[in-house]
């Protein structure tokens, strides 16, 4: 189940929610070695002390390498059980009978009064009628859908504790490093490959990265995540991305597809992650602050429109386009038309829908904002208050 952010016309790139199983794609692992004195020509041949010196650098070497296998396998041990897999089970179209749409990963996070609670990405479980989960055994048992927040990408799933067998231990993704070594753990391409494991290094750990939430082929948000070249594949969504020290850092939720790209892999930093799912869990729902209106960048417009249909100003280049208002809704009730063009929130400057909707969801439920707009050639300004709406 592949989520194109956008289409692949004319070697564009693509970002893809690698939910479930497509294409095999091959990974090449790091070799992590100590380069010898021969590549400088700093020991000869014959030397008893050369000798001494290679021995002792080959040993280091060795035991080098032994420490790093053992740190990863050790930080796999402990991570690996709590990592599932989740089965997104819909209607058949055809059958009308229920059928397997996809899989993905999860992340057992939480254990008590008789329930354990899972992690995993919002598009792994989106349209579901049931949903199963994988146990790192390979028993499948039925899971609680408790909520899920589109616009992170994140959902909480329920099971019975008895079937948990790990939890994972929570690290902080506020303090990794780029170059630190990561694992991901999941189960790429479905289940036949569950508990894959793959590794490499943080590459970014402030990347921004803007996506497209309705599928209409237009930015619309942008997601903070971590940046790695550990390969994530479909399948992989929602599955855990691990420190050295076998710590939950991130969740795994997409990656870069291009034919000139290789190893740029995605997840959710496990600080960003914890209050969302803290919410999903207590309310099934994140409420954020709603304007009720349908929106395009201005830069997205053609400039004809400009002249014959929004009649703007010659030096109004950049801001956002009402393109609907709903009713009712707190744009209504502030006097909002079609085709007005909104560039300033509260002073500050707008000018593409990211710009807006940071601005937007920056507010809570019932706070005031400031628009400054343009009708025609008329600037204008209003306030509006802002209702909640549940995502």
């Amino acid at each position: 189940m592949d989520f194109n952010r956008r289409n692949d016309k004319d070697g564009h790139k693509k970002i893809i929610f690698s939910g479930v199983a497509g294409a095999l794609v091959g990974a090449t692992l790091f070799a992590f070695a100590i380069p010898t004195f021969h590549k400088f020509g700093l020991i000869q041949e014959g030397d008893a002390e050369a000798r001494q010196t290679r021995h002792y650098v080959a040993q280091a070497k060795d035991e080098s390498a032994s420490d790093v296998r053992f740190d990863f396998v050790s930080a796999v041990d402990k991570a690996s059980d709590a990592v599932v897999g989740v089965i997104n089970i819909q209607q058949d179209s055809f059958s009308e009978s229920d059928a397997e749409a996809g899989t993905g990963s999860g992340v057992i996070y939480k254990k008590g009064n008789g329930k354990a609670h899972i992690v995993t990405n919002y598009h792994v479980i989106e349209g579901a009628n049931r949903i199963e989960v994988s146990l790192s055994n390979g028993k499948k048992v039925p899971a609680e859908l408790l909520g899920g927040d589109k616009v992170m990408d994140l959902a909480v799933l329920q099971i019975d504790e008895k079937f948990a067998e790990k939890v994972i231990e929570i690290g902080d993704s506020n303090t990794v490093k780029r170059g630190e070594p990561v694992i991901a753990i999941g189960n790429p391409l479905g289940l036949e490959f569950s508990g894959t494991v793959t590794q490499g290094i943080i590459s970014a750990n402030e990347r921004i990265v803007p996506v497209d939430l309705n599928n209409d082929q237009h930015y619309d948000w942008q997601v903070e995540v971590l940046q790695t070249d550990a390969a994530i594949n479909p399948g992989n969504s929602g599955g855990a991305l691990v420190n050295i020290d076998g710590k939950l850092i991130g969740i795994n939720t997409m990656k870069i597809a291009a034919k000139e790209v290789e190893g740029i892999g995605l997840a959710i930093p496990i600080a960003r992650a914890l209050p969302i799912v803290a919410e999903l869990e207590k309310n099934g729902k994140i409420s954020r602050p709603y304007l009720g209106v349908e929106l395009r960048s201005l830069n997205e417009i053609p400039s004809y429109y400009f002249e014959k249909t929004l009649r703007l100003p010659r030096d109004v280049v950049e801001g956002v386009c009402v393109l609907d208002v709903r009713s009712p809704s707190p744009a209504a009730q502030a006097g909002l038309r079609e085709y007005d063009v909104i560039t300033e929130i509260d002073g500050k400057p707008v000018r593409n829908i990211i710009e807006f909707r940071t601005l937007l969801y920056g507010k809570k439920v019932n706070d005031k904002m400031k628009l400054v707009f343009y009708r025609g050639t008329k600037k204008e300004t209003t306030t509006v208050t802002l209702s909640g709406e549940n995502y």
